[in-house]
């Protein structure tokens, strides 16, 4: 059947000009921008290409596979009318794909029961439906200081030697929504990765188990810059489908988007593209939106999107465009500390500057625990006054704290070594975290802790 449609398709032996990855082809008709092209070669190969631009006549037509060996006179290119599509079915759970969606695992094709367009269709704002369930990542530093909600997308921002890559993995095979008979799953997306990594976060899954309910979508470093651009629109294909057909609550987790950001610089440079800052092209901020904004829940639909981006901060720079664009589209950040990781504190979360701005909505009675808010904010406030006073302590010395500095300062240690600090396989329920949060507070004089109320203070602090 494949075969008969090809036959039906024009092809086109009018290729003007190839200059790297880009070939320009003339008297084309009804060419559309992002169809996918084949190439047929003399030899019999055939590579895979998209429409980048279509004007009058001229398509401008981007190759997956680079042009080399292409002979402009003899190889016939076709238009296949559609873009990019991702075949799914309840079958693609466990399976790992590449970025365009072809298994990699050695498994079969998957039989598809539809075929999607990756680049998704967009959603009414009006029928978005407000976050608002917690999802447990097992990790204290998130659950209890940085809530994540079922429906939001909240970006780790790392920066190159941190163990991101560890931290993506553990709260993949760790993430539950804790309503009982709910069905979730994990859409992994790498983009950009190396092959040690990519076999780090395979053999991860299946050693744990977690590939059983996961996806994996993985683009090595080494494959076409195309690739890298579809893959975590592949992912969030897969996660729209799982979410809102078979009602699943889907977290994607997004690693790099840094890398994927290079590539769309790579393409922009190559159509020759007037750069913005740093060279990245001028339209990076509505590119990432369409990426981010395919998070979230919709009424009357019990499944949703929960998306957790990974960036690497080029030089530690937090100004950078793709750290800045991403903190203004998404709803908070979460940092890794390089600090924290050379002391061996394990995730290096630094808590202070990071934030999700939904955690209110998702904390509380009937969702983690009637204290968490209370208990929160007073870890914070006292973990903020305990890293001021060992900052004052270098300056003026330790003798010129206070008594009350000096338990805040011990405070600062204790949490980052007992509160922040867990094994890469520890899985804490919120109870737990909640509860190390208490008898941390208990380090402290009682009239110090002003953001909790009193009844809270009688039933959960210590005693002793």
């Amino acid at each position: 059947m494949a075969q008969g449609v090809k036959k039906l398709l024009k092809e086109y032996l009018t290729i003007r000009e190839v200059a790297g990855p880009l070939m320009f082809v003339d008297q084309v008709e009804g060419v559309k921008y992002g169809e996918l092209v084949e190439i047929e070669l003399h030899t019999g190969e055939v590579r895979r290409g998209r429409v980048l631009e279509a004007a009058g006549n001229t398509a401008l037509v981007q190759l997956f596979e680079g042009s080399s060996g292409l002979n402009l006179a003899s190889a016939r290119v076709r238009f296949l009318g559609h873009g990019i599509e991702l075949a799914v079915s309840p079958d693609i759970l466990g399976r790992v794909f590449d970025g365009f969606g072809r298994p990699r695992d050695g498994g079969p094709a998957i039989i598809p029961e539809a075929r999607l367009d990756i680049n998704g269709n967009p959603v009414n704002p009006y029928a978005r439906d407000y976050p608002s369930e917690f999802i447990q990542t097992g990790i204290s530093a998130i659950d209890g200081m940085n809530t994540l909600v079922r429906g939001q997308k909240l970006p780790i921002f790392s920066a190159s030697g941190l163990p991101h890559a560890a931290l993506a993995a553990q709260i993949a095979r760790q993430a539950k929504v804790l309503a009982t008979g709910e069905k979730f799953a994990v859409v992994f997306g790498a983009m950009g990765i190396t092959f040690e990594e990519a076999d780090y976060f395979i053999s991860d899954f299946r050693r744990t188990g977690a590939i059983e309910r996961a996806v994996l979508f993985i683009n090595l470093a080494n494959d076409p810059a195309i690739e890298r651009i579809a893959t975590p629109r592949m992912a969030l294909t897969c996660a729209e489908y799982l979410a809102f057909e078979k009602d699943m609550h889907v977290l994607v987790i997004l690693t790099d988007m840094t890398n994927y950001c290079e590539a769309l610089r790579e393409v922009s440079a190559a159509r020759k593209e007037v750069p913005g800052r740093r060279g990245y092209p001028g339209y990076l901020y509505t590119d990432l939106a369409t990426i981010y904004e395919r998070a979230g829940r919709i009424r009357g639909r019990a499944g949703s999107i929960t998306q957790i981006p990974i960036l690497t901060m080029p030089e530690d720079d937090k100004t950078h465009p793709v750290v800045d664009l991403t903190g203004y589209i998404t709803e908070g950040q979460i940092f890794l500390s390089r600090d924290l990781h050379r002391r061996g504190i394990y995730p290096p979360i630094d808590v202070l500057p990071s934030l999700s701005r939904l955690k209110d909505k998702g904390i509380g009675k009937g969702k983690t625990r009637e204290d968490h808010s209370d208990n929160m904010n007073q870890l914070y406030a006292a973990y903020a006054r305990g890293k001021e006073a060992k900052e004052l302590a270098v300056i003026l010395g330790e003798a010129a704290l206070t008594d009350d500095d000096r338990k805040f300062a011990k405070f600062a240690d204790e949490f980052e070594n007992k509160y922040v600090r867990q094994g890469e396989d520890e899985n804490r329920t919120i109870e737990e975290t909640l509860d190390i949060g208490w008898k941390l507070m208990a380090m402290l004089p009682r009239r110090e802790l002003k953001r909790v109320r009193d009844e809270y203070l009688e039933k959960y602090l210590p005693k002793e």
